[in-house]
């Protein structure tokens, strides 16, 4: 059973920074492309990042790129997302998934506010 928690979210200023974790159990984590999507209450899922199996070829939505950077530890089972430069736009509900199957966790809240 696929398993994925994210940690690590919380209440920033802006500006601040904020480091996402995702643990994953229930696959073989190490040979699965990986992504970081977004959702603010009451609209879509936005794409924010994603990394492919062996961690080398990291992409990134234009709104995050340069901001943020997704990694992964696959020995843990862990990916990341660590985001700096937080702006009041970033404030969402950040979900890992894998990329092939959308199958994601339930979620940690980052809300960037003075």
């Amino acid at each position: 059973q696929v398993q994925l928690a994210e940690s690590g979210g919380g209440l920033v200023q802006p500006g601040g920074s904020l480091t996402l974790s995702c643990a994953a159990s229930g696959f073989a984590f190490r040979f699965y492309n990986m992504k970081w999507v977004r959702q603010v209450p009451g609209e879509g899922l936005e794409w924010v990042a994603s990394i492919n199996a062996n961690g080398d070829e990291p992409e990134y939505a234009n709104s995050v790129k340069g901001r943020f950077t997704i990694y992964r530890d696959n020995a843990k089972s862990s990916l990341f997302l660590q985001m700096d430069s937080l702006r009041p736009g970033d404030t969402a509900v950040y979900f890992c998934a894998r990329s092939v199957d959308d199958a994601r966790g339930q979620g940690t809240q980052v809300t960037v506010s003075s």
